[in-house]
């Protein structure tokens, strides 16, 4: 089926925004673009003939509301190019908080030689930091035997193979040793608020990187209970907050002997990472 440029996207947008996504448009034409194997910034001429039949497969996928990172298979995070699967949640923007967490808590780079990422998924946290802090090496556990995989892809296509390594486990318990920090960005979505995210998390992106337990709070109990054993003299951990779960979180920390929490606040002023030292 041979159809110009303009009416593929008069017909994506049209769609898309009786999908009730927003932004439909820039929507469509992102996937046109995947569609014509060509990157996102090529200008296409209006008149041009294309094959619509592959955009209409990315349509369908689109407008039953699949995450537009899934269909494409990439997302940006930090300044990483990484690949996403449903294995894994996808990298989000406000996760970045918690890079910048890490360096304010080090001014000093040199300080940092050895990184933690629990619950890693895409590998995105423990990358970052190892873009940033030069001298170190880390590990990233995460349940999932997929996530792991993934995140071993994504070390590699970034350059960061050497100094990275991800196994699966249980948190971590599988380690034992010290580092100077620790990230995570555990699940904190109570288990009943799950069915009334919007559909491109509740229905595609996996329950156990999102369900947090009854109260949402369920992985800080047991990752905070293990940071003394994990963290080095000088080390701090910097876990990401769901909204509203700073105080919570804090008095968690605060009963495991962390006497001076601090949180740093996203873009939307939401405070995103709390940082124990």
């Amino acid at each position: 089926m041979v159809v110009t440029v303009a009416s593929v996207l008069r017909l994506g947008a049209s769609m898309l925004s009786a999908a009730g996504i927003d932004d439909a448009r820039r929507e469509a034409r992102m996937l046109l673009h995947a569609a014509l194997g060509v990157p996102d910034r090529t200008l296409l001429s209006p008149d041009a003939e294309v094959d619509g039949e592959k955009f209409e497969t990315l349509l369908a996928r689109r407008a039953a509301r699949e995450p537009m990172a899934f269909i494409l298979g990439r997302q940006g995070f930090w300044t990483l190019d990484l690949e996403v699967s449903p294995a894994t949640l996808i990298p989000r923007a406000d996760t970045e908080t918690l890079v910048h967490a890490a360096l304010a808590a080090f001014p000093e780079r040199s300080q940092v030689r050895t990184v933690l990422d629990l619950g890693t998924g895409t590998g995105a946290l423990l990358l970052a930091a190892l873009t940033e802090f030069s001298d170190a090496w880390g590990v990233g556990v995460d349940c999932s035997p997929a996530a792991a995989a993934l995140a071993v892809r994504n070390a590699r296509g970034n350059g960061l193979a050497g100094r990275a390594a991800f196994l699966c486990g249980d948190w971590a318990a599988a380690v034992n040793q010290k580092f100077d920090l620790v990230l995570s960005n555990p699940p904190y979505i109570e288990l009943g608020e799950i069915a009334a995210l919007m559909p491109e998390v509740a229905a595609y992106e996996p329950r156990a990187a999102l369900d947090g337990g009854a109260d949402g709070l369920a992985a800080y109990r047991t990752i905070v209970a293990d940071l003394r054993r994990l963290l080095a003299p000088g080390g701090a951990a910097i876990l990401e907050l769901g909204q509203g779960q700073a105080a919570p979180v804090a008095a968690i920390a605060r009963g495991a002997g962390f006497v001076a929490p601090s949180t740093l606040a996203d873009l939307g002023g939401i405070a995103r990472a709390l940082v124990l030292r």
